[in-house]
């Protein structure tokens, strides 16, 4: 799905990942967030794939402020949360425990979720390097 969210696309969506796809807007502590969610059908009702969030607020400058803030969005602490720095291309970012995320400018960040049993740690840290800003139209052709 190449839909703008929260003025970026999600380049890459892993295999597998399909069904339900729902977009979000909310706000906690001061940051707002734009989230796109992939979720299917089970047997025991729905379940959650993948979780994109486009993250916006001025508390975001620098990558241990953004996991600063995720830590307390997920009520974890901070200073035990297993993470490991990643490099995907360009992007580096930090992942672990089924979840992924990035600066991409000072007070803009991607974070992406996932169950790890069906995205594995390589395909989130893809999902997160493939959020890219809308491309800005070209000229109009004359």
């Amino acid at each position: 799905m190449n839909e703008d969210l929260g003025g970026f696309v999600i380049g890459y969506v892993p295999a597998g990942v399909d069904g339900e796809v729902s977009d979000f807007a909310s706000e906690w502590a001061g940051v707002r967030f734009r989230t796109r969610v992939w979720e299917r059908q089970v047997e025991e009702g729905w379940r959650v794939d993948l979780r994109v969030h486009v993250l916006r607020g001025g508390r975001l400058g620098t990558l241990a402020e953004l996991r600063e803030f995720l830590a307390a969005y997920h009520e974890r602490d901070a200073a035990t949360w297993p993470l490991t720095e990643f490099t995907e291309g360009d992007v580096t970012g930090l992942v672990g425990d089924g979840e992924a995320f990035r600066l991409i400018e000072p007070g803009v960040a991607v974070d992406a979720r996932a169950e790890p049993e069906r995205v594995p740690e390589p395909e989130l840290r893809a999902v997160v390097a493939g959020v890219r800003p809308v491309a800005a139209p070209g000229p109009a052709a004359g």
